[in-house]
């Protein structure tokens, strides 16, 4: 951790915090809801493992080019500032648009639906009896002190790694052993090259998004230009190696016919371990767990809505703070969203018409990279990307493949996702003004 800050940084949040937001970012629905689907169409371990080795592959890959993005513009907002940045500012506006509209308020939604799913599947309670009060909570609690937010956001960080990491350790040491095998075996070429695999992958690559959160926050962090990349790196590789832990253990735990298909595998991988009563005990914990994700959300996507505000006089008020320092208005804005899908439960269709375009906005941070390599050598860059070109080459070749994957499964969700856009550029055009103080790299 940085040492205390004083000055300009005082108030500031360090590298402990930068990687909470990450991990937390990333540690959500995914991991504790997509097993089921991929054992569906793929019963093997070594494909299913392999699943979750190529999704931290290109999130560490994507983090190694944002990292370098995020060392020569130390500024919050995510995409929207990267993009306005390393392309221009239209391009920008529109990355930020998806982010505020719907790019985090869905899945907040998601972890909190889930959250209440599973505190109503051990109550018979509504679901929303559980979700709606924490987006609330956690909400109030991000309206108040940067010092107060971190330690809310470390502590439930924390407790969830430590919790992921008790259920794996139960898995394998009490759970029944299945028959299943993590080594290759026969029959598991075809799986991997199969359809199953890659509409799989775009479920793990959802499920490790959020590698780039600490991007969305940088006002906030101290000596943002050496602290972010930093957080981005060991938060990726650290999720990755929990990630394909966790997967071990519930495949090596609980049958593949019982969690085939099912959304609440942790609940189900819990129950199968510990029995009835300490399933609903650790499915009351998982549930809690999902409220770092949340929290993390709720932090960094008011940061970019603030960020717009920032950049355009027009929509100056989105970017108003507090008496604490927060974006207290963003903040509202986004909690207002999440609780309408909360409530509508539009939310997974939300997410689904809008992957694919978070996706290409990724895609287009990283390509931003290279053409700033070629275009600006000059720019000061404190941190390199690791690897280059070849870590750019390995993400946006497996983005495009994931991509194509997702357009084709999700063609009507994809047009709806474009309806978000062509509203964006109405929005840029109609209200924002023309001439924005971000035009380009200036170094």
């Amino acid at each position: 951790m940085l040492s205390p800050a004083s000055g300009p940084d005082a108030g500031k949040v360090g590298l402990a915090t930068a990687v909470a937001i990450v991990v937390a970012n990333m540690i959500g629905t995914g991991v504790f809801g997509s097993l089921g689907f991929q054992v569906a169409g793929i019963p093997s371990g070594f494909p299913i493992l392999l699943l979750w080795l190529v999704g931290g592959l290109v999130s560490f890959c994507g983090a190694v080019c944002y990292a370098e993005l995020a060392s020569i513009f130390p500024r919050s907002g995510g995409e929207y500032h990267l993009l306005s940045k390393a392309w221009n500012p239209f391009v920008g506006f529109l990355a930020g648009w998806l982010s505020v509209t719907v790019g985090f308020a869905a899945p907040v939604a998601a972890n909190a639906a889930l959250l209440g799913g599973y505190m109503g599947s051990i109550t018979g309670l509504s679901p929303l009896w559980f979700g709606i009060p924490v987006v609330v909570l956690v909400a109030w609690v991000h309206l108040g002190r940067l010092s107060g937010i971190g330690i809310f956001q470390s502590g439930f960080t924390y407790a969830k790694v430590a919790l992921i990491m008790v259920l794996g350790l139960l898995a394998f040491f009490l759970g029944s052993a299945q028959p299943i095998s993590f080594l290759p075996s026969e029959g598991d070429g075809k799986l991997i090259a199969s359809s199953s695999f890659a509409i799989s992958l775009v479920y793990v690559l959802y499920a490790y998004t959020g590698w780039n959160a600490a991007t969305y926050m940088m006002d906030e962090v101290r000596h943002p230009e050496k602290t972010v990349p930093l957080a981005l790196l060991i938060g990726t590789v650290f999720v990755t190696g929990l990630y394909v832990f966790i997967n071990a253990a519930f495949l090596y735990s609980t049958p593949v016919e019982k969690i085939a298909g099912q959304a609440e595998v942790g609940l189900i991988a819990a129950e199968s371990i510990l029995g009835a009563k300490g399933g609903m005990i650790m499915g009351i914990l998982i549930s809690f767990s999902l409220i770092s994700t949340i929290s993390s959300m709720t932090w960094a996507g008011p940061r970019v809505t603030s960020a717009i505000g920032r950049d355009h006089p027009r929509l100056r008020i989105l970017g108003k703070r507090n008496q604490n320092g927060v974006p207290a208005l963003a903040v509202l804005l986004q909690a207002a969203i999440v609780l309408l899908l909360v409530a509508s439960a539009t939310f997974e269709q939300l997410i689904n018409y809008v992957q694919a375009l978070l996706t290409i906005s990724s895609l287009m941070v990283v390509i931003g990279l290279v053409v700033l390599r070629i275009r600006r050598p000059d720019l000061h860059r404190p941190y390199r990307a690791w690897g280059y070109p070849i870590t750019p080459l390995i993400f946006g070749a497996l983005s495009l493949y994931v991509l194509w994957f997702q357009i084709q499964q999700k063609t009507v969700e994809f047009l709806y996702g474009l309806g978000t856009l062509g509203v964006g550029v109405l929005v840029y055009l109609l209200v924002v003004q023309p001439r924005s103080p971000t035009k380009g790299p200036k170094g």
